[in-house]
């Protein structure tokens, strides 16, 4: 299977429900990961066309993605809450050649723009592209603009949002995650700042379905092509019916209270 092919599976038509749960590496216990196979059973279920994690769980689970159209793309960059300053530090644990080999389709890890491992970070992120590219897999970028030494340009609504999806652009990502700027106007500058898919975060867990599923809303309207979000669907209360509600915003063009009310929200 080819690049493109595999891409296709991972966006159709460009668009993706993407679910990282990479986030037990980093801190644990973590509310809706207790139960891996439950939570991944679920999003199967819900259609969702990624499953994101850590390598260990890709080789553990795939086989819930047997059947299904939910692939499962492995996120290399860990840290964890205890190293104190370095903790924005993400170093990478594993190489492409591992991907398929554990079940995977695709390649992930992350750069925090503005702090003070951004180089580190940046050359990792570039060498990860170069391996991707040498096996044919799609690779994903993770880019937060949120470090201590951040410089945002004068009239950036963006507060340099547009720059960390430019910035995975430019070292080969073929699609990006960045969060979401707070309105419209300035997300729409995020999703034009380079010619691959844009997918907005979600965020620390609400629970709040209307709020979660407008600003995806928001988002798609503005721009993006879909959603990377984690907390706010493995720790939601029904998690397959947010991962459903989220399916039929990106790839239905469903409106909020169309989703809410097919999902039982």
């Amino acid at each position: 299977m080819d690049k493109a092919t595999r891409l296709q599976a991972l966006l159709p038509n460009g668009r993706g429900v993407w679910i990282p749960i990479d986030h037990g590496a980093s801190d644990f216990p973590v509310a809706g990961l207790t139960d891996t196979e439950q939570t991944i059973r679920s999003l199967v279920r819900a259609g969702v066309d990624v499953i994101l994690a850590q390598k260990g769980v890709v080789s553990h689970y795939n086989h819930l993605c047997e059947n299904s159209d939910t692939n499962m793309v492995i996120h290399f960059s860990v840290s964890t809450r205890h190293p104190g300053p370095d903790s924005s530090n993400k170093v990478l644990v594993g190489n492409a050649d591992e991907v398929l080999a554990r079940g995977g389709m695709g390649v992930s890890c992350q750069v925090n723009i503005g702090s003070p491992n951004e180089s580190a970070m940046v050359e990792r992120m570039g060498e990860m592209s170069r391996q991707a590219l040498h096996h044919q897999l799609p690779m994903f970028g993770m880019v937060y603009a949120r470090g201590e030494y951040l410089s945002i340009i004068d009239g950036d609504a963006t507060n340099a949002n547009a720059h960390a999806v430019r910035l995975a652009f430019e070292l080969g990502c073929d699609a990006a995650k960045t969060t979401w700027t707070g309105d419209k106007s300035s997300f729409s500058e995020v999703a034009k700042a380079a010619p691959i898919p844009v997918l907005v975060a979600g965020g620390p867990a609400t629970g709040d379905s209307h709020a979660i599923l407008t600003m995806v809303r928001d988002a798609l309207d503005a721009g993006a092509s879909g959603i990377c979000m984690g907390r706010q669907v493995f720790a939601h209360p029904n998690v397959e019916g947010i991962a459903k509600a989220l399916v039929m915003l990106v790839h239905q063009d469903s409106s909020v209270e169309e989703a809410m009310k097919a999902c039982g929200l």
